[in-house]
């Protein structure tokens, strides 16, 4: 690679980076906007989402929540054509920090010292990860990303999410979604491995059009968009019923832990993203990643604790049990002890202990 590619491919990362860094500002925002809205439609008593309702869509403050998560949305997926996934996904816990802050003065979340701790080690994580970014596989052309789908391994591993996602939608879905909070993450995160991939090889076709190569020639173009379109409607519509049925501070968190393995997998097994790194930057990044879950379960898992400053010795120092002084009464001899028990010393109802010495 001549030294001007290498300094392009540089400015793509940071355009990449400055792109999926706002992109967790405005989901961050949208997150607040969409909760209020579904809290007023249970307020007023219309079907929630959670039991199959749509009365949300009458609510403007929920499109603006929509709007603004949609202008996230692609500020991510643009993120995602000028950098690594295993950079960009990772970033989104950023989304998470920011919505955990807006809900503390939005919705009454209170952020204790150790969700304040979170919020630092989730920035720390993330910025162990950039530092440690790798380089993905090059791919130019729409033939070559054909050639990276329909690989063997990568084919089984889509395999495998679809039919998973459809178990979860037609079975688990019905049955257990209202009651584990799992059931819609788990959908939301499977799918997005196909958005994902739509969204690196839709950006390869528009890198393409603007070398005016036809790329609306190329099926695979019109397969993408199908993909990304479909993806993102199913994930949009479980997200909101996950939101609906369990707090945000509890969706969010798994789903960002669930959503980062998934594109992280997507991103080994597709564009072997790590086969070109040393391990350093391997263990890097992973320790990254780990600091990130750290960081986001220290933020919510704790949020119910009143811990601050002033209650922190409180909450370090052990408590005292208070335990019983028995009284020990001492006599010389037993008529002292027959002429003592009228006293009024023992008016008391309460064990006492003689001891006699002879």
């Amino acid at each position: 690679m001549s030294a001007s590619e290498q300094k392009w491919r540089n400015y793509e990362f940071y355009i990449g980076l400055t792109m999926a860094i706002f992109s967790s500002f405005l989901i961050g925002g949208s997150i607040i906007l969409k909760k209020r809205a579904l809290l007023r439609l249970a307020q007023t008593g219309g079907t929630r989402a959670g039991e199959g309702g749509h009365g949300y869509l009458k609510d403007w403050m929920w499109w603006a929540g929509l709007l603004t998560m949609g202008g996230g949305e692609v500020s991510n997926f643009a993120a995602y054509i000028f950098a690594p996934a295993t950079v960009v996904t990772p970033l989104g816990a950023l989304s998470v920090l920011i919505g955990a802050i807006l809900s503390s003065y939005f919705l009454n979340e209170k952020l204790n010292m150790l969700g304040k701790m979170g919020c630092v080690l989730s920035i720390l994580g993330s910025t162990v990860m950039v530092i440690h970014a790798p380089e993905e596989e090059e791919v130019k052309t729409l033939d070559e990303m054909a050639q990276k789908i329909l690989h063997p391994g990568f084919l089984v591993f889509a395999s495998l999410l679809l039919a998973a996602s459809l178990v979860l939608i037609f079975y688990f879905s019905p049955r257990y979604g209202h009651t584990n909070v799992l059931i819609y993450i788990a959908i939301c995160s499977l799918i997005g491995a196909f958005s994902v991939s739509s969204v690196k090889g839709l950006g390869i076709a528009i890198k393409g059009l603007f070398d005016s190569k036809p790329v609306w020639k190329h099926p695979l173009s019109y397969i993408l968009i199908v993909t990304l379109v479909a993806s993102i409607v199913t994930q949009v519509n479980y997200l909101n019923k996950a939101l609906d049925v369990f707090n945000t501070s509890v969706v969010y968190p798994i789903y960002y832990v669930f959503f980062t393995t998934v594109v992280l997998s997507t991103s080994v097994i597709l564009f072997k993203e790590w086969y070109s790194m040393f391990p350093v930057d391997i263990v890097g990044t992973l320790c990254g990643f780990l600091i990130i879950i750290t960081g986001v379960f220290m933020l919510h898992a704790f949020k119910d604790m009143k811990l601050n400053i002033d209650t922190l010795p409180q909450v370090i120092q052990p408590k005292q049990e208070e335990h019983p002084v028995t009284e020990i009464i001492r006599f010389d001899d037993k008529q002292i002890l027959i002429d003592s028990m009228e006293n009024s010393v023992f008016s008391e109802q309460k064990p006492k202990l003689f001891v006699i010495c002879s």
